[in-house]
């Protein structure tokens, strides 16, 4: 226990024992059996041992960076994000060649006047073709 602690459970003690004269007889009286019941269970005041290694992490143990197979625990940590950072690579490629597929077609339909009146008509249409003549 600390001094904090210490300081509160004397604090407590000193608040009970000043009301303790007004109690009655049979509540004293089972509050001493409690007492003399629950000191005989206390277990005997043995030191705290801590031991901390030096590589903690939360979460995880230090055993996966502390044996001889640390590369193993590296790898378990490191193999998840390469192939997360390479997923996304690859969506962003396959996007990219939709994208420019879509175009080339949409050129090659105005350049092979297969394309309706109506297209011509749609402003979405006639930006693309001012945005794209610059």
């Amino acid at each position: 226990m600390n001094t904090d602690d210490l300081n509160f459970a004397y604090k407590v003690r000193h608040a009970l024992n000043e009301k303790l004269d007004e109690l009655p007889a049979s509540t004293t009286d089972r509050l001493a059996a409690a007492r003399k019941a629950a000191m005989a269970r206390k277990k005997a005041d043995a030191p705290a041992r801590v031991s901390a290694r030096q590589n903690v992490l939360a979460g995880i143990g230090t055993h996966l960076f502390a044996e001889p197979l640390s590369w193993l625990g590296r790898m378990s940590v490191m193999v998840p994000l390469l192939v997360l950072v390479l997923g996304g690579v690859g969506i962003y490629q396959f996007e990219q060649e939709q994208q420019v597929a879509e175009l080339a077609e949409l050129d090659a339909a105005v350049l092979s006047d297969e394309l309706p009146l109506s297209a011509y008509m749609d402003h979405g249409f006639n930006a693309y073709l001012t945005k794209s003549a610059q």
